[in-house]
């Protein structure tokens, strides 16, 4: 059941700002952007006709709802809200994202009653997807539209590791609206719960359908998203990392071949 929470991964919002600035929201994302990047990076990764991201956690996975050092911008649309979250659930790399958890189902033989070869493996494989998604677009989309409040994580992006992680980590809780406004993450909490109520009751085994397994996966689902929010936050450092040992080695068989 899992499988839910990890989509959050790109659908799990809630965020708020940075606690320097205005209140940031707890919800997608949208990855790399170092909080020393200077404005190029910026540009290679936000959107700025649609006031989201074009960035990918570990150059791979969607983070298309989170915002650079926690700069402001334009509300987003509902019609925005759904477009981008559509973008992150539906990308091609959560095609062996979702069949990987459904092979660790598989081996741990999680939901016995979906059984083993093939069938169960395709029976395990559909609930990862269907979970993802719904939980996506509750949290993301479906209730910050209907509660005005914005689905995109601002990072913080500057200040100490764990001034930083404390900032990530309650953003879980704390989201701002579409005004701008600090106020609870409704969207995430009471979208995580809707989702695993949703498919506990409807798709997974009879033997899971309980108020024990729902709030199994409900939690589950926010202890996820606050992992995938954290990332989040430290992923444009990661990055910045990443691509001067890049350009190190770059230079040296530059060099090297001269």
């Amino acid at each position: 059941m899992l499988g839910i929470a990890l989509c959050t991964a790109q659908s799990s919002p809630q965020q708020t700002q940075p606690a320097s600035t205005p209140a940031a929201p707890a919800s997608a994302t949208s990855p790399p952007q170092s909080g020393s990047a200077g404005t190029t990076g910026q540009d290679k990764t936000q959107d700025q006709t649609q006031n989201t991201s074009k960035d990918r956690l570990f150059f791979a996975l969607p983070n298309f709802l989170t915002i650079e050092n926690g700069r402001q911008t334009q509300p987003l649309t509902p019609g925005q809200k759904f477009k981008a979250v559509a973008r992150g659930a539906f990308d091609y790399t959560q095609i062996p994202w979702y069949a990987a958890i459904a092979g660790i189902g598989q081996a741990r033989n999680d939901e016995p009653d979906f059984g083993q070869g093939w069938e169960g493996y395709g029976k395990r494989l559909g609930s990862a997807v269907a979970d993802g998604t719904i939980e996506n677009f509750m949290a993301g989309a479906i209730l910050p539209s209907l509660l005005h409040q914005d689905p995109r994580y601002y990072q913080m992006g500057q200040g100490g590791f764990w001034h930083r992680a404390t900032y990530a980590a309650t953003r879980v809780l704390i989201t701002r609206s579409d005004s701008g406004h600090k106020e609870f993450n409704f969207s995430e909490i009471f979208g995580s719960a809707l989702s695993a109520g949703i498919s506990s009751y409807s798709y997974h085994p009879r033997s899971d359908r309980n108020i024990s397994e729902t709030a199994e996966v409900w939690g589950a689902q926010v202890g996820y998203d606050t992992i995938t929010i954290m990332l989040k936050e430290f992923w444009p450092d990661i990055r910045r990392k990443l691509m001067k040992k890049k350009a190190g080695t770059e230079n040296r068989e530059q060099r090297t071949n001269n």
